[in-house]
Formats: structure tokens, C-alpha cells, sequence
């Protein structure tokens, strides 16, 4: 049931209009990223969005954040349309709202010290005086696991990690609610990305926060994830409980995308059956009709090619299970 809702996006939409000839004045095409998604996220749990590079799951956040201006649809924050907000208004929201950007490397200035980098949002938002605020910095690199003597170093003086953890430690500076993390492991070592995921969970029960977790990897996903939505160039293709998608995925999409991930049992590797999706994700400048999906479903049908379906619900009880094909849960 749909209740204790903390974010509701609603037909959300983000088109890049391309441009091109002298002082690139005629139009040349549109670039749908996102594409009337609906999805919602409740208090304290951690709404998966998952697909492979360039379906726009990164875009959906920077949208929600209005790091970049929608083109149409709803984030419904507490019932508030963030895209309904001014300038003043959004200001003080981004206070509840915070991101965890992908690339430790490029979101850190190289030019500030970490703990200048984690008070930056203290002083934008005039939060405690100088003392206090060099406090709290010291605080959270011990909350995150970094040792608070090293207030005073550069970003290029730690691993990339490290540089991670500070990130993290800047979007807690406000002590926000909810936490978009954009891909907050895929640019790391193996070995470290099971310590960012610990500190991350670990963190959602300390301050009771509530996550939209971006991945392109299911594997990731599945440990972190209550809820996990499956998105397919700019469409919601399937949405479940976490459980629920991996025991049984309706979408061939989803499907495929289990089917490569590796089992930890070489005799198991072998004898599972491997779901190879034949061609390439086409361009999202002009998609095909009907079922984006359907040039590579091997399950396609005339109507796949003609009628686009919609995101329907295939369970019988109160926890959703949500998927966009006309064939859902047919074996491919």
C-alpha cells in the first residue's frame, strides 16, 4: 500500500533538445532520457533504480534535485511539487535532499581542504558560527569512518575510498532525510565498494534516512535495496520488491540482466542457463514504436512493435509487482 510516502514522481520527463547549423539555431532532434516514470519511495527504505549506461537513471535524480530544470511531470517531497517551488523555496528544501554524485575524483574541488569541502554547505546555508562548524566537520569524518585529524588535507592526499566517504560526509552536513546516491560505488575498487555499501546502511539506521540508490549493477542492488526499479531507455520497465524481482522477474529485460550475474559456484556457473539480449540499446533520439525493448526481446510479438504497454500490476496482494510487457513473466 501506498503509504508513509516521503517522494512521489509522477510522469516525469526530461528532453534534450539538440541543435545544430549557424549559431545552432534549427532543431535537429529531441534526446528523451526520461520519459513519464512513475515511481515512490517511503520513509527509511531504499528504492533501487537499476539499468545499464545511458537509460537515465542518473538524470532522474539530477531532475528530482532540479540540478536540471524538468520537462514535465511531478516530485511530490512531502507532498510538496518540488518543481512547483522558487528559487527561496527550493533553497531551503535542498537542506532535506542531498546527493552523492558517482566520481569521487571530479566532485571533490582539488583547491579545498576536506574539511573546508564538508562545511561548504554550513556556511551556504549560515548553519553555526566558525567553531562549531569546524566541530561538526570533525564529527562526521569520524561518523564516516576517517580519522578527523586530517581536517586540514586535500582530496588527492586520500584513496578513492576516502574520497568517497568525504562525500558522503558532505551530504550529511545538513542532516538531510533523503539521500539520492548516483552510482556511489561504481567507480571503486571491488574490495572497498562492500565497505561504502556497510557504511551506507549502517548510516540509514543511525539517522533514519531514506535512499534512492542508482546502480547499474544487480548485484549491488540486491543487498542494499527494499524496493528495485528496472529502467530501460527513459521507461520504467518492471518494479518489485526487492525479493520478488530476483526469485521471479516479469520483464525479459530483467531477466537478461540476472542472468549476468556471475554465481560465486563454478559448478552452478556452468550449468545455468545464460540469457544473451541480441543488438544493441537503440538511440534514445529516436527510439522505437511500441515496446522499446522489443528489438531484442525474443518474445516479441506484432502488438510489441505497435502498442507500447503500460506499467501494470501482476501481484494479488498489497506489495506491487509492477511490469511493462504484454508477455510478463513468460519464460525466455
Amino acid at each position: 500500500m501506498k503509504d508513509n510516502i516521503l517522494l512521489e514522481v509522477k510522469n516525469l520527463k526530461k528532453y534534450f533538445y539538440l541543435r545544430s547549423g549557424f549559431f545552432f539555431q534549427r532543431s535537429s532532434g529531441i534526446v528523451k532520457a526520461v520519459d513519464g516514470i512513475n515511481f515512490y519511495i517511503r520513509k527509511g527504505e531504499t528504492f533501487g533504480l537499476v539499468g545499464e549506461s545511458g537509460c537515465g537513471k542518473s538524470t532522474t535524480a539530477r531532475v528530482i534535485l532540479r540540478l536540471i530544470a524538468p520537462t514535465g511531470g511531478e516530485a511530490m517531497y512531502n507532498n510538496t511539487d518540488l518543481f512547483k517551488l522558487n528559487r527561496t523555496q527550493m533553497f531551503k528544501t535542498r537542506r532535506e535532499i542531498q546527493i552523492i554524485f558517482q566520481d569521487p575524483y571530479a566532485s571533490l574541488s582539488p583547491r579545498m581542504t576536506i574539511g573546508d569541502i564538508i562545511s561548504e554547505p554550513l556556511e551556504i546555508h549560515k548553519i553555526d558560527d566558525k567553531k562549531r562548524r569546524i566541530e561538526k566537520v570533525k564529527n562526521l569524518l569520524e561518523v564516516v569512518g576517517l580519522n578527523p585529524e586530517h581536517i586540514n588535507r586535500y582530496p588527492h592526499e586520500f584513496s578513492g575510498g576516502q574520497r568517497q566517504r568525504v562525500g558522503v560526509a558532505r551530504a550529511l552536513a545538513l542532516t538531510p532525510k533523503l539521500l539520492l546516491c548516483d552510482e556511489p560505488v561504481s567507480a571503486l575498487d571491488v574490495s572497498v565498494q562492500a565497505q561504502i555499501l556497510n557504511l551506507l546502511s549502517g548510516l540509514q539506521k543511525e539517522f533514519n534516512l531514506t535512499y534512492l540508490f542508482i546502480a547499474h549493477d544487480l548485484s549491488v542492488v540486491k543487498h542494499v535495496s527494499d524496493r528495485v526499479g528496472v529502467m530501460y531507455l527513459g521507461k520504467l520497465v518492471e518494479v518489485a520488491k526487492s525479493s520478488d524481482l530476483y526469485k521471479k522477474p516479469l520483464h525479459p529485460y530483467t531477466m537478461g540482466l540476472l542472468s549476468a550475474i556471475p554465481i560465486p559456484d563454478p559448478k552452478l556457473e556452468r550449468k545455468r542457463k545464460r540469457i544473451v539480449l541480441e543488438g544493441d540499446v537503440p538511440s534514445p533520439i529516436d527510439p522505437p514504436s511500441g515496446c522499446r525493448f522489443h528489438p531484442r526481446c525474443p518474445n516479441a510479438k506484432d502488438i510489441c512493435s505497435n502498442k507500447e504497454p503500460e506499467l501494470k500490476n501482476y501481484s494479488g496482494d498489497k506489495d506491487e509487482h509492477l511490469a511493462a510487457c504484454f508477455f510478463a513473466g513468460k519464460p525466455i
